[in-house]
C-alpha cells in the first residue's frame, strides 16, 4: 500500500505556524528573563531602602521599632525578615520570621543565602557609626512570583496574536496555491486528445517553469502521436498494394487449370509474400528506432567485423544476380555503438545496392579510420541517384519512379536514423563503381554524446 502523498498545503501551515510559534516561546522566554531581571533590581533597591529606614529608626530606641510595620515592603511582606546586630555581634532585633542566626555575614552589600530549605537574597548595611548591623532579606520564590505574573500579562496579547496569524497564515496559504489547484482542475476537464499548452493565467513567477515543463512535455507527446499516426498511415498505404497483389495473384493460381500458369502465379505469390515480409521487416525497425528518443546504449564494438557479417549475410542475394561483393576493411576500426542497429543500418545498404544493381555488378564495403573517427562506405555499380534526389531519398516511403526495381522506399530512412542516434554524418555520393556511394562517418570517442 502505497504512502499517502503530503500535502504542500499542510507543510506550509506546519512550518510558518511552528515558526510562529517558536517566535512566540523565545518571546515568552525573553519577556520571562527580562521581568525577573528587572523586578530584581527593584526589590533590591527596596531592600536597600528597608534597610536605610531601619537604620534611620535605629537612633529612637530599639523598642520603639513596630517590628510588624517595618520593613514592610510589598504584599509579601510576610516573605520579608530583617534582623539588628550591635556591633555585629549581638542581636538586639528581629522580625518574627528570621532566624536566629545571621542572615548575612559582617560585609555589606547583597548577598544570597539558603535558610530552612529556601533561598534568600540578604542587603546588609552598617550604621554611620558602624554601632549596628542591619540585615534585610527576601525569600527568592517571591520575586519569581513577580516575574512570572509579570511576563503573563506581557503575553497574553501574544497567546490572542498566535491563533489570528495561524489563521491568517491559512488563508495567505490558500491563495498562494490557488494557481496549483486551478491549473490541476484546467488540466482535468482536458479531453484526452487536447494536447494544447496549459495556460498560464495568473500563475506566479515560481509554477511557471512546471507549466513550461508540462506544455514542452505535452508538445513531445502531441509531435510522437504525430509520428505514430503518419506511420500507421503511410504503413497501412504501403502495405495495401502489394497485399492487393498477392490476393489477386492467389485467386488467378486458384483460377488457372494449366500447371505453368498456375506455378507462375505461385511464384508471383511467394514473391510477394517475400516483400510483404521485408516491408514489415523494414517497418518494425524504423518503429524502434522513430521510439529512441532518448538515446541509445553505446558499448565498444568492431566496425570492420559488422562489415564483414553484413557481407556474408547479403552473398546469396548477391549471388543470384551474379553481382559480387567485396570487402576492404582496416583492421580493429572500433567505434562506440549500438551493434544491432548498425547491422541494420548495412543491411539496408547492402539489400538496396543489390536491388538496384544490374546482373553482373559489383559492390564494395569499405572500412576505414581517420583521425580516431571510423568510417563505413557502401559503393555500387548501380544507377546512382540524381543530385536533385539525394535529399528525399532519405524520407520514409520515398521511391524514385523509373528506377526499375520495387523497393518500400525505407532503407535509406532506417539508415539516416541510425546515423542520427549515432551522432554520424550520413553523405550520399558518386560512386567510383558508377553508381551511388553511400557514407557514415562516425563522431571520435568522446564526441558521441555531444550536443
Amino acid at each position: 500500500m502505497s504512502a499517502r502523498p503530503r500535502s504542500l498545503a499542510g507543510l506550509l501551515l506546519v512550518l510558518l505556524i511552528g515558526a510562529i510559534a517558536l517566535i512566540g516561546l523565545a518571546a515568552a522566554a525573553g519577556s520571562f528573563f527580562s521581568a525577573r531581571k528587572e523586578v530584581g533590581e527593584i526589590l533590591d533597591g527596596h531592600l536597600a531602602q528597608a534597610a536605610s529606614l531601619l537604620i534611620v529608626q535605629l537612633g529612637h530606641e530599639l523598642d520603639e521599632i513596630d517590628t510588624e510595620r517595618a520593613p514592610a515592603l510589598h504584599e509579601d511582606a510576610r516573605k520579608v525578615a530583617f534582623q539588628v546586630w550591635e556591633q555585629g555581634r549581638v542581636l538586639r532585633l528581629r522580625s518574627a520570621n528570621a532566624p536566629a542566626e545571621a542572615l548575612a555575614g559582617p560585609a555589606g552589600g547583597f548577598s544570597e543565602r539558603p535558610i530552612a530549605g529556601r533561598t534568600w537574597r540578604v542587603f546588609s548595611q552598617w550604621s554611620s557609626d558602624r554601632g549596628y548591623l542591619v540585615h534585610v532579606a527576601e525569600r527568592a520564590d517571591a520575586r519569581e512570583k513577580i516575574a512570572r505574573k509579570l511576563a503573563a500579562r506581557q503575553l497574553q496579547p501574544l497567546l490572542v496574536a498566535i491563533p489570528l496569524l495561524a489563521l491568517l497564515v491559512w488563508l495567505a496559504v490558500r491563495r498562494a496555491l490557488h494557481p496549483l489547484r486551478a491549473l490541476a482542475r484546467q488540466i482535468a476537464n482536458r479531453e484526452a486528445q487536447n494536447l494544447a499548452p496549459v495556460e498560464a493565467l495568473d500563475a506566479p513567477r515560481e509554477v511557471r517553469p512546471l507549466i513550461g515543463q508540462i506544455n514542452a512535455l505535452l508538445a513531445r507527446l502531441g509531435e510522437s502521436i504525430e509520428i505514430e499516426r503518419r506511420f500507421t498511415a503511410d504503413a497501412a498505404h504501403e502495405l495495401r498494394t502489394p497485399l492487393a497483389a498477392v490476393r489477386t495473384q492467389a485467386q488467378v493460381a486458384l483460377a488457372e487449370t494449366a500447371e505453368a500458369p498456375r506455378r507462375h502465379a505461385l511464384d508471383a505469390v511467394l514473391a510477394g509474400c517475400d516483400r510483404l515480409a521485408r516491408l514489415t521487416e523494414q517497418l518494425l525497425t524504423l518503429s524502434r528506432l522513430e521510439n529512441q528518443a532518448e538515446g541509445i546504449a553505446l558499448k565498444t564494438c568492431a566496425l570492420d567485423g559488422i562489415a564483414a557479417q553484413g557481407a556474408a549475410d547479403a552473398a546469396p542475394a548477391a549471388l543470384a544476380k551474379s553481382i559480387e561483393i567485396s570487402l576492404e576493411a582496416q583492421e580493429n576500426v572500433a567505434l562506440r555503438g549500438q551493434p544491432d542497429l548498425l547491422q541494420a543500418a548495412l543491411r539496408n545498404l547492402l539489400d538496396n545496392a543489390v536491388r538496384y544493381c544490374p546482373a553482373g555488378a559489383a559492390v564494395r564495403i569499405r572500412v576505414r579510420a581517420d583521425e580516431g573517427r571510423a568510417r563505413l562506405t557502401v559503393e555500387d555499380g548501380g544507377p546512382g541517384i540524381p543530385e536533385a534526389e539525394r535529399a528525399r531519398v532519405l524520407e520514409r516511403f520515398h521511391r524514385i519512379l523509373g528506377s526499375g526495381a520495387e523497393g518500400s522506399g525505407l532503407g535509406l530512412a532506417i539508415v539516416a536514423r541510425v546515423a542520427e542516434l549515432h551522432r554520424a554524418q550520413l553523405e550520399l555520393g558518386d560512386s567510383p563503381l558508377g553508381g551511388l556511394a553511400v557514407t557514415l562517418r562516425f563522431p571520435a570517442a568522446g564526441e558521441e554524446r555531444a550536443d
